[in-house]
């Protein structure tokens, strides 16, 4: 076996030297036979689209999420509906926009990771006890709890698809704004509901060239989406006092934009 090849196997089995010394030190085969079932058994061709095995909401979201906030002080004036989210890097960057803007964020099931997944916690950084996440088990559970809220409210079905522009729709206090999986967008059901009598807004759609373009990443899509309806709210909700629960000076000192 030559040099190059044995490189390759280390490589790949996380054993590769950091220097040249290090191509004097002992060789493990133990180790190495340890390594590769190990790597067997990480590369699966069944795996889900975050590479974890189990499809649930299982676990507790990041801790102290929404703790640094007062839920009843913040006012609703919108909010970010996430249906069947796939990337967990897309749903904690959302949770930042959201946490940036004083939006509240409901994830509704089923969704392709846990809420406690390492990625969703590392994409929300520390911003996470700034925003207010709820959790829905399915769409059914999500509409008893909007139908159940007061005031005036409305579904907006972000799709490609969508009847209307995000800049030319008027937004209004209230308003929901709906979207849907990475994979699938949204379910019939979630459209249906945007497009009937009762609580529907319509659907909407963020122009992009569809030549050799198919969609906009899901954060990047719901950051238009929500700065352009809080614009024409004159950043309403960005303007009215949050009560904190935290008595001490925000530990975030410094801008951040990994």
């Amino acid at each position: 076996m030559d040099s190059t090849c044995l490189k390759s196997i280390l490589k790949a089995t996380n054993l590769y030297f950091r220097s040249r010394a290090s191509l004097f030190r002992p060789f493990n085969l133990a180790q190495l036979k340890y390594n590769l079932h190990l790597t067997s058994h990480r590369i699966s061709p069944f795996c889900s689209l975050n590479g974890e095995d189990e499809i649930s909401k299982e676990g507790t979201l990041p801790r102290g999420t929404g703790e640094a906030v007062n839920e009843a002080s913040r006012p609703k004036i919108l909010q970010v509906v996430l249906v069947s989210p796939q990337i967990p890097g897309n749903t904690g960057a959302i949770a930042r926009t959201c946490a940036a803007s004083a939006v509240g964020l409901h994830l509704v099931g089923p969704m392709a990771f846990k809420v406690d997944s390492n990625k969703l916690k590392r994409t929300g950084l520390d911003y996470w006890p700034y925003v207010v996440v709820k959790i829905h088990d399915s769409w059914a559970d999500f509409r008893d709890y909007f139908t159940q809220q007061e005031g005036e409210k409305r579904l907006l079905a972000f799709t490609k698809k969508g009847t209307k522009v995000h800049s030319d729709f008027s937004y209004r206090k209230g308003d929901y704004l709906l979207f849907g999986s990475e994979k699938g967008g949204l379910p019939a059901e979630a459209l249906q509901e945007c497009n009937s009598e009762a609580y529907g807004g319509g659907t909407i759609r963020i122009p992009i060239v569809e030549t050799y373009v198919r969609c906009l990443n899901l954060s990047v899509s719901v950051g238009i989406a929500l700065y352009e309806a809080s614009r024409q709210l004159n950043y309403e909700q960005l303007q009215t006092p949050v009560t904190s629960t935290d008595t001490e000076e925000s530990f975030i000192t410094e801008d951040i934009f990994g």
